[in-house]
Formats: C-alpha cells, sequence, structure tokens
C-alpha cells in the first residue's frame, strides 16, 4: 500500500497489462486503418479497426468459429484456421473498399511464424496491402496443415485419441490439407 501523498495510480488497462499506449499512438499517428489480430487457445479474432475521437470503430471482424460456415471442421485455434480467418476479413475489406492496413498485434509477442502471421498472409493474399518481412510468415505447408497430418502420420494408433476432435467433426488429419484449400475456394468465391 502506497504511504505517500505524491502517489498516483496508473492507467487500470496499463496495470492488467492490455493496453501499450506507446505502441499504440505509434500505430494511430500512421493515419491508417488497423488489422488487430487477438488469439487464444481455441479462437482466432482479426478486425479492421478505424481511430474516431469518440472510439475506435470495427470496420470488419471475424473470428475462427466463423468458419464453419464455409465449410471448416478442423480446429479453430490452429494454424490453418488462423490463416483463413485473415483470408475472411482480407476480402471483406476489401469489398469495403480498403487497399492497406497496417498490423496491430497489441500485448502478442512477435513469434516469426506464429498464427498472428498466418492471419497477416491471409490478409495479403487476399489483396491488402499490409507493410511485413517475409521472414516473419509461416511456411506453406504450415498454412495447409501439412504439419498437423504429418505429426498424426507418426503417432499412429495413437492418433485416434489425440485428434479425437477432428473424427468427431468427420475429417481425418490427414485430409487437413485438401480440407484448407476447399474453404479457401469457399471464401474466395472460386
Amino acid at each position: 500500500m502506497a504511504r505517500s501523498v505524491n502517489f498516483t495510480v496508473g492507467n487500470r488497462r496499463i496495470r492488467s497489462g492490455k493496453t501499450n499506449y506507446r505502441t499504440r499512438l505509434r500505430l494511430l499517428k500512421s493515419s491508417m486503418p488497423r488489422l488487430v489480430v487477438r488469439k487464444s487457445l481455441k479462437n482466432t479474432l482479426a478486425q479492421v479497426v478505424e481511430y474516431q475521437q469518440v472510439g475506435d470503430k470495427v470496420i470488419v471482424a471475424a473470428d475462427a468459429r466463423m468458419l464453419k460456415g464455409f465449410g471448416w471442421k478442423g480446429s479453430p485455434g490452429n494454424m490453418p484456421s488462423a490463416y483463413l480467418v485473415g483470408l475472411l476479413v482480407g476480402k471483406r475489406a476489401k469489398e469495403k473498399g480498403m487497399r492497406s492496413m497496417i498490423l496491430d498485434i497489441g500485448q502478442n509477442k512477435s513469434v516469426k511464424g506464429s498464427r498472428v502471421y498466418a492471419v497477416l498472409k491471409g490478409v495479403v493474399d487476399a489483396g491488402i496491402s499490409v507493410p511485413h518481412s517475409d521472414a516473419v510468415i509461416p511456411d506453406d505447408s504450415r498454412i495447409k496443415g501439412e504439419h498437423i497430418a504429418s505429426f498424426a502420420g507418426l503417432l499412429g494408433d495413437k492418433a485416434r485419441k489425440a485428434f479425437a476432435c477432428y473424427e468427431k467433426q468427420g475429417v481425418a488429419p490427414k485430409d487437413l490439407p485438401m480440407l484448407v484449400e476447399q474453404v479457401k475456394k469457399s471464401i474466395l468465391g472460386t
């Protein structure tokens, strides 16, 4: 407990680790719409947000649970679903007339090849210009889910228990790369 008369309590969002205001100010000074990416263990959320005086305005949003409408039967918290979320947000942003934006990863750590950058790859593949380095983008094999299919093959008989959620949805882990391509075509409408 503070005993000094001069003690001041900091901002609540800084204390709880939700907002870094220096980074936010730098992003806002660019005066470009922000591609906001947030992730949890079972979901990936992507939004296109514009700054306004009264508060940020969400222009377009998508999360991994929306992919079921496009035929996605895999896990909503993996690399292929993050890519497809980015593709969906990018397509919707392009329909709204947006051409470029800047990436806002918030309090997520910048890890090369992570789900955050899989979302970025999806947005770029949809035709939106986002400044980035190609070194951080995950490999195409990981985006297609080939690493999941090969891991399931290594497990052999134990794969049935480890990938029970896939089997419950009616998809085998080895068929995941093919499923990613089908959902991608469904999102793009080709």
